[in-house]
């Protein structure tokens, strides 16, 4: 076994320090009793009593996480779908078409992406508001939660289908019993990185958004453009925790998926 060198444990060190150091810094910093966020005041849990009766900020957030529970919900769904049209139809007319619209949100910019739905649903008569940013976000995220089945699928055994339908099993009973369950692990990660995205979107959401619809990220842009305010050190570390619970919950769930794999595949027992 090679030994590590130091410049490669350095340089996994510095990366690490840049993308986590800032999250590390913030979460400290939400426990600052002074006002100004950039002078220590010595550890305090006031701005997460104050963040508490901030009326708007609250709203924000349970809007936002109404919008990504729907869009993640819908994006795992249709992403799915689209994923077993990919790996189990073949060559089909139209598929390069469909990959196209399929993978196009990956590498198109959101403000492209923000500015078309917006034209959309004025041309369409839509009033903006919770569901036109729900649908934006299902639009944006589909397609990573395709990503993610299609490589599930890629390398899910197709004898364990073949074996189930032999036994009489019909086909959309086949795909409810013996696929899904199979894939479930891909389908959590599909479903957690929508869900993160969603929470996570200011662009497509400020093109899309409506009266009685502003998200978090669209409340705190709009507060830190006036200065920051401590009370956004808390929800954004309110935040990192939630999306760390999501992560450590589809991380055990793929593991006791895994283990409860560990015997032979189990076919229904009568079909």
């Amino acid at each position: 076994m090679r030994r590590a060198s130091w410049f490669n444990v350095g340089s996994v060190a510095l990366g690490l320090a840049f993308l986590y150091l800032p999250i590390v810094i913030l979460v400290i910093y939400s426990f600052n009793a002074s006002r100004l966020v950039s002078v220590w005041g010595g550890w305090s849990m006031h701005w997460y009593a104050e963040l508490a009766h901030d009326r708007a900020m609250l709203e924000s957030a349970w809007v936002t996480l109404r919008i990504a529970l729907v869009s993640a919900t819908a994006a795992t769904v249709i992403g799915t779908l689209a994923a077993v049209a990919l790996v189990r139809l073949g060559r089909f007319r139209g598929r390069i078409l469909f990959s196209a619209m399929i993978y196009a949100p990956l590498v198109m910019p959101e403000v492209i992406t923000g500015l078309s739905l917006l034209l959309l649903f004025v041309a369409t008569g839509i009033d903006r508001g919770f569901w036109t940013i729900a649908i934006a976000h299902t639009t944006l995220t589909a397609c990573f939660v395709t990503v993610v089945v299609q490589s599930r699928l890629l390398s899910f055994d197709v004898s364990l289908e073949e074996a189930a339908m032999n036994l009489g099993c019909p086909p959309w009973k086949t795909f409810l019993t013996v696929t899904l369950p199979l894939i479930a692990p891909a389908l959590a990660a599909g479903w957690m990185l929508a869900f993160t995205l969603s929470l996570d979107d200011l662009v497509i959401a400020s093109f899309t958004t409506g009266p009685g619809a502003t998200t978090l990220p669209i409340r705190i842009y709009s507060q830190i453009r006036l200065g920051v305010k401590p009370e956004i050190n808390a929800i954004c570390t309110i935040l990192v925790a939630v999306v760390a619970l999501g992560v450590v919950a589809a991380s055990l769930l793929t593991k006791f998926h895994d283990v409860g794999r560990g015997g032979p595949a189990q076919l229904p027992a009568r079909v």
